[in-house]
């Protein structure tokens, strides 16, 4: 996901100018959405990588948008930061973090906690989608070489990461025994 913005979603495009002000030190690509209906336009389009949501905005409010992208595959792992400037009540907090939000923010907003949040769930995201991925093109190898039959290429075993546990040798241990190491 090369191209992947973060979008910002506010009603309100002096909110909007600050956000992109706070965010624009990352380099990031940003996109922007005045309406819950124009970011889910957006989101559903690809290419969103984070999503910074106002909760209260006329007609489709943050909360909906979120409810609406955890239903969709392709959108249901995008992290999400929710923005309020009405507070926080038991009732929004259990709604968001319900629904799978990575964090839910009052206005008005810290620069550098929002590019430091901002920055980690960017990337997170973008290395999700990278093994994702990996995933995907393993498993057509796999495939791949099972139709045509082909052995899949043995190398040496792994090291244990916990260096006390001893290394099983392919072929050479039996009924799950362990070897010990010869050195």
């Amino acid at each position: 996901m090369p191209d992947a913005k973060i979008l910002i979603v506010d009603d309100h495009e002096d909110t909007l100018y600050a956000l992109e002000s706070a965010l624009a030190p990352l380099g990031y690509l940003l996109g922007r959405a005045t309406s819950g209906d124009e970011a889910l336009k957006q989101v559903l389009r690809g290419q969103v990588g984070l999503l910074l949501l106002d909760v209260r905005m006329p007609g489709v409010s943050g909360l909906d948008v979120v409810r609406y992208m955890r239903r969709v595959e392709q959108t249901q792992h995008i992290p999400v930061i929710l923005l309020t400037g009405f507070g926080l009540d038991h009732v929004l907090t259990s709604a968001a973090f319900g629904l799978g939000v990575a964090d839910l923010v009052m206005k008005p907003i810290d620069p550098w906690a929002l590019r430091t949040k901002v920055r980690y769930l960017f990337d997170s995201h973008r290395r999700y989608l990278d093994l994702e991925q990996e995933v995907r093109e393993l498993r057509a190898l796999v495939k791949d070489h099972a139709e045509a039959e082909i052995p899949l290429p043995r190398g040496p075993a792994l090291p244990h990461p916990d260096a006390h546990v001893p290394v099983q040798r392919a072929g050479r241990a039996h009924n799950g025994e362990l070897e010990e190491e010869r050195t």
